[in-house]
């Protein structure tokens, strides 16, 4: 049998186990997969596009286990009731190739992203400064909360500056974290992009049109900012003017340099044009930062491997909370391996018995 994670079941893992817990999880997790980059087979995703929008395979592997992620992305889909990005995901044991985990991956990938821009700010943001407690978000859709939560709990954000050209979104976004207990968070609708971001330390745009946008345009930057610029995630669909990344102070990041320079806001320069993989700021090959008044892009765009830590996070967490897996008979369950034709035509009792799941070495923790 196999083990299923739906999204009542997500919901009450994160309960238990703790919004800020979790996400700390997913943060260290992601750490330790992105310190062992060599141990992974990396490519773009796999994308297949619509006037629409688009739906995507995302495929990663260290070796011992493999995982995917289908994606899609159709922001016309909120005229129409419907979210702009569903996801669901595979975790399987490579030595059998059987799977381990099926789950939701909708929740799960606003957690991880959020959490992956986190663990970018860690690295790339100033450590102390005006501002630095400060976040602007542009963008106050479903993605909002997550990354106004992550940066609250894991960053010590206190003041964040909001913006939407749909003022719902941001009343929205505004009324659900006012119903949480964030001591000491004030939350500042704003008019403007511009006066968002105005005497922000951080900067994060979270925009989902499907579109060569200028979210942000170099007037608006200041001196030691940090950005993450994280809606532009496909051919076509950018949040930053080419000229914020032109600055001489300014250093690009991005997470799988073949994918990023196909969607990411690099996506804009030539190919020659200088980015950073993040794996080289995480195990010190190259700095986040060089100096407090250097401005840090980190153009992230969603890779697979940060997928594989969120379900390589599911499944272990689920060995501690086994009341929220269900097990479901997606493989069939056979006495004699040889004979599938037996299992559709008289299907022996046996065949109603859970196997065992394949034993498997955990990834080393951190």
């Amino acid at each position: 049998m196999v083990n299923y994670l739906g999204v009542n079941s997500m919901r009450q893992l994160v309960k238990q186990v703790g919004l800020a817990a979790f996400l700390q999880q997913l943060v260290d997790s992601m750490e330790h997969d992105y310190r062992r980059w060599e141990s992974f087979d990396k490519s773009a995703r796999h994308a297949i596009h619509s006037p629409g929008g688009v739906i995507e395979l995302m495929p990663t592997s260290d070796g011992q286990m493999y995982c995917f992620k289908y994606v899609n992305g159709h922001p016309k889909n909120t005229a129409e009731g419907l979210l702009t990005v569903t996801a669901f995901g595979v975790l399987a044991d490579v030595d059998t190739g059987y799977p381990l985990l099926v789950s939701e991956l909708t929740l799960t990938t606003a957690l991880r992203t959020a959490a992956m821009s986190v663990l970018a700010a860690r690295h790339m943001a100033r450590k102390e400064g005006p501002g630095n407690r400060t976040m602007a978000l542009i963008g106050n859709g479903a993605q909002s909360e997550f990354q106004a939560l992550a940066f609250y709990h894991l960053m010590g954000v206190r003041e964040l500056r909001l913006f939407d050209t749909d003022p719902a979104a941001t009343a929205k976004l505004a009324r659900n974290l006012k119903h949480l207990p964030l001591q000491g968070l004030t939350v500042v609708p704003c008019h403007s992009t511009a006066e968002a971001v105005r005497g922000s330390g951080i900067v994060t745009t979270v925009t989902a049109d499907k579109r060569n946008a200028t979210i942000l345009t170099p007037d608006m930057i200041e001196p030691g900012m940090h950005l993450n610029a994280v809606g532009g995630d496909c051919p076509g669909k950018t949040e930053l003017h080419p000229d914020i990344l032109r600055r001489p102070d300014a250093r690009v990041v991005v997470e799988f340099e073949p994918q990023s320079r196909i969607e990411g806001e690099i996506q804009q320069m030539p190919a020659d044009f200088a980015a950073t993989e993040f794996t080289q700021v995480l195990r010190g090959a190259s700095p986040g930062r060089a100096n407090d008044q250097e401005v840090t892009v980190f153009d992230s765009v969603g890779f697979a491997l940060e997928d594989f830590s969120a379900l390589r996070t599911l499944h272990a967490l689920l060995h501690t909370h086994p009341h929220l897996a269900t097990p479901i008979d997606l493989i069939p369950q056979m006495d004699n391996p040889k004979d599938l034709f037996g299992v559709l035509h008289a299907a022996p009792a046996s065949t109603t018995l859970p196997r065992p799941t394949p034993a498997l070495q955990e990834a080393p923790t951190p």
